[in-house]
């Protein structure tokens, strides 16, 4: 395959592709307005921060793959690619103990005053009396917003420092996060407004985009101890500026902040943000995921999708429908033979049921498969005898039934 690096990645991820048989052409200086113009004639798509807009994604004439060496695939216009019928998949968790190191800093900084201290120490000035005053993390209540595999990676390291963690309770956790955190020892309330309340530390771990832009607004703020501590790690528009410039200002409360609103497209650049020069902000460069130890195994995990889609699996794909609409899981079993599916997806066709899933399995001896196929039409009897009396067809049969809304 022939792949586009669009950014910078650890090398050895782009010599380990390369010793698989990719072509790898890795150009960092391209941007969303240049991309257009050479994303033709490769395969797949790697990206970290360079925007992959509608005309780029319009502009490949082979392209099957975009991925972003990351978790957030917000700079990416997933549904044009859907439309197109191209994949985009992430990175996720891969830098989620990055994250979680500098949310945990960010804690410690606050509370020690240490960007401050450090500033008066190199201009010469000497002052123990003010930098004493820290009210200390032990004991701490640190309500996490969001436990993902980076709010995860938060509760462990807070609870080693003797803090009690609480979280919003939800009923769709997996049972993996659920056992994590029990491992953990994060406790569940009931709703949001009690983690919010209780909490000496919020610290919030969501996604950009849809339901969590503005999220953390006046209300979100007037909930909160007055005296608390605020860190986001996560996305700038996660939070109202405006609401928490006057929170800043009106209690006691502080932040931590990795990101903003307006942050500059590039890696270096100027920035005009109230909020980052409020005295009771310490503030990082959107730098959570830039480690060493982070990059590489982005860069990695990066390397894993790409040879995964070489063999014909997706991982981490954002734009797939997770309950394509159905009707019907049917099971066909049949000799491995040429033209067997082909005929069964025919009489599919004639009878205007469409194909939303599909897995073809074969048996050891390479005999006999099993072809497992989620339809969305009308199933009977009828058909089932057809798919049945095709030559090399050995069973046909309706493995579960689904409504037409696909639940």
């Amino acid at each position: 395959m022939r792949i586009l690096f669009a950014d910078s990645l650890a090398q050895s991820a782009v010599e380990r592709l390369r010793a698989g048989g990719d072509e790898c052409v890795v150009d960092p200086s391209l941007t969303a307005q240049s991309l257009p113009e050479h994303v033709a004639g490769f395969d797949v798509l790697v990206v970290r921060s360079t925007k992959v807009t509608a005309a780029a994604l319009e502009a490949a004439d082979r392209l099957g793959l975009v991925v972003r060496a990351g978790a957030g695939t917000n700079t990416i216009d997933a549904d044009r690619a859907a439309e197109l019928g191209i994949f985009v998949c992430n990175v996720p968790g891969r830098n989620a103990i990055a994250v979680a190191e500098l949310a945990i800093g960010l804690m410690f900084a606050i509370d020690r005053h240490i960007a401050p201290a450090t500033a008066d120490l190199r201009s010469g000035d000497w002052n123990k009396q003010t930098y004493s005053q820290a009210r200390g993390l032990f004991g701490s209540t640190l309500g996490i917003i969001g436990m993902g595999a980076i709010g995860l990676e938060v509760a462990q390291r807070a609870s080693a420092c003797g803090l009690r963690v609480i979280t919003e309770a939800r009923a769709d956790r997996t049972r993996e996060v659920c056992r994590r955190m029990a491992d953990i020892g994060v406790e569940e309330v009931p709703e949001r407004a009690a983690v919010l309340a209780t909490s000496d530390i919020v610290s919030i771990h969501v996604p950009g985009g849809g339901d969590t832009v503005g999220m953390v607004d006046a209300e979100f703020l007037t909930a909160m101890k007055p005296d608390a501590v605020l860190i986001n790690t996560s996305r700038g528009e996660v939070v109202d500026e405006a609401a928490l410039l006057a929170a800043l200002d009106a209690t006691g409360l502080r932040a931590g902040l990795d990101v903003f609103a307006n942050e500059p497209s590039g890696s270096v650049g100027q920035i005009s943000s109230e909020l980052a020069r409020h005295p009771k902000v310490t503030a990082t460069h959107h730098i959570g995921a830039s480690t060493d130890q982070a990059q590489v195994a982005v860069a990695e995990g990066t390397a894993d999708v790409i040879e995964a889609y070489r063999s014909g699996v997706v991982l981490d794909c954002v734009n797939l429908e997770r309950v394509p609409n159905r009707t019907a899981t049917l099971s066909v079993r049949h000799h491995d033979r040429v033209g067997v599916l082909a005929c069964v997806l025919q009489e599919l066709s004639r009878r205007h049921v469409n194909v939303a899933n599909m897995q073809n399995r074969i048996f050891s001896g390479s005999e006999a498969a099993v072809a497992v196929i989620e339809v969305a039409g009308d199933v009977d009897d009828d058909l089932l005898e057809v798919l049945g009396s095709i030559e090399h067809v050995i069973c046909a049969s309706v493995l579960d039934t689904h409504s037409a809304a696909g639940q």
